[in-house]
């Protein structure tokens, strides 16, 4: 299956870095480009791409709002967000907005063509354990605060919720798998019921619902 790719960033020259590399690889397409965050909102909805590569700070609409209203769309892309802070609090909101992962903007060539196929893939972000920083170094700094209520939790399985939480704390499918001792393609199972009862479009969305409704506290080991 081939990806359609929307790159959008402020300066050509990083847009043309990007499409040179991704257009190298068989499996990926660059259906088009975009220069800020309107004009990445229009596109994703005339160009309908798998993955939208998105800057943050642009001129007009930043990529945060872009996210917003790709997100909240009908549209399916997915979005990877780029970013010259790893814990940029920019980057939480962007994730928590519905992007589904980010890169540093350094990021390797072979990183970028991976984390492209990863996110169309809806598995998030690279590495799950790295949701569980960045959102734990942001509550961290936040004032205490009451998790809020969601009775949305209450549509899932005891085993489901399990999952929810072993998942939210940064284990993969094969470390979940093996702490309860069943097949990996059972977790994979689970977290697929757990995004469509939750209405949530990956594992990224899953982590931080988990901590807002508190089945997950930050530095909390099970």
């Amino acid at each position: 299956m081939t990806v359609r790719v929307l790159i959008v960033d402020d300066q050509p020259v990083v847009r043309a870095g990007y499409r040179s590399i991704l257009q190298r690889e068989r499996d990926l397409d660059v259906v088009g480009e975009a220069a800020d965050g309107r004009a990445a909102v229009a596109a994703t909805r005339r160009l309908l791409p798998d993955v939208v590569l998105m800057d943050i700070r642009m001129p007009g609409m930043d990529g945060l709002q872009a996210t917003r209203e790709i997100a909240g769309s009908a549209a399916p892309a997915r979005v990877l967000i780029l970013t010259t802070f790893d814990l940029d609090e920019y980057v939480f909101t962007a994730l928590r907005s519905g992007a589904s992962g980010f890169l540093l903007k350094d990021v390797l060539p072979d990183d970028l063509v991976s984390a492209v196929r990863v996110v169309a893939r809806g598995e998030g972000l690279l590495a799950p354990a790295v949701t569980r920083r960045l959102i734990e170094a942001y509550y961290q700094g936040q004032p205490a605060v009451a998790a809020r209520p969601d009775r949305e939790v209450d549509r899932l399985t005891n085993r489901e919720t399990e999952v929810l939480r072993l998942a939210a704390q940064g284990l993969s499918n094969a470390e979940i798998a093996a702490t309860l001792v069943v097949a990996e393609t059972t977790v994979k199972t689970h977290i697929a019921s757990i995004l469509a009862k939750l209405h949530l479009r990956d594992r990224v969305q899953a982590t931080i619902f988990a901590y807002e409704t508190g089945l997950v506290r930050p530095g909390a080991r099970e």
